[in-house]
């Protein structure tokens, strides 16, 4: 067994749309990023680098490369999960907690969840989302920013 742990947060801001496990939320404010912005995405795909000690986002998909300019982060997600893959692993379950002031995400979840089981080849059971504020503190608490956090255990197949 091996276990990741990844955070991801990003700045809102207009203009943008906000993107969370591939569901785009009607919301007047979206993550400003190089790529999609979709922090749980980020923090997925990141999560699996580190349970297969492979480093982080920045080192496989660099924000300074034009050909991830705006990308799809399934895309990224993909491409973990075709690593994770090819050492041998699989998702035995995963946990995600995001933090986002407003709007309230509790019409989503099962979505998100269903996107990322589809993503990971795993099923749902095995993918936990959960959503809360920062109760008003700090930049996330005053709606600046959403984040997101992912841990995972991937067994290794037999």
């Amino acid at each position: 067994m091996k276990i990741g742990f990844a955070s991801d947060i990003h700045r809102l801001v207009e203009g943008r749309r906000l993107i969370l496990a591939g569901v785009v939320i009607p919301y007047e404010l979206g993550e400003k990023a190089h790529s999609d912005g979709d922090v749980v995405y980020h923090a997925v795909a990141e999560s699996i680098l580190g349970a297969l000690a492979l480093g982080d986002l920045g080192k496989h998909f660099p924000d300074s490369d034009n050909q991830y300019k705006d990308i799809d982060s399934s895309i990224i997600v993909q491409r973990v999960v075709t690593m994770m893959k090819d050492r041998g692993c699989f998702i035995n379950n995963i946990d995600i907690s995001i933090t986002l002031e407003k709007p309230k995400l509790k019409d989503y979840i099962e979505l998100m969840r269903a996107n990322i089981a589809k993503l990971l080849e795993t099923d749902i059971e095995n993918v936990s989302v959960k959503a809360g504020t920062n109760e008003g503190c700090g930049p996330l608490g005053r709606n600046e920013a959403v984040k997101a956090e992912s841990i995972v255990l991937l067994k290794e197949a037999q």
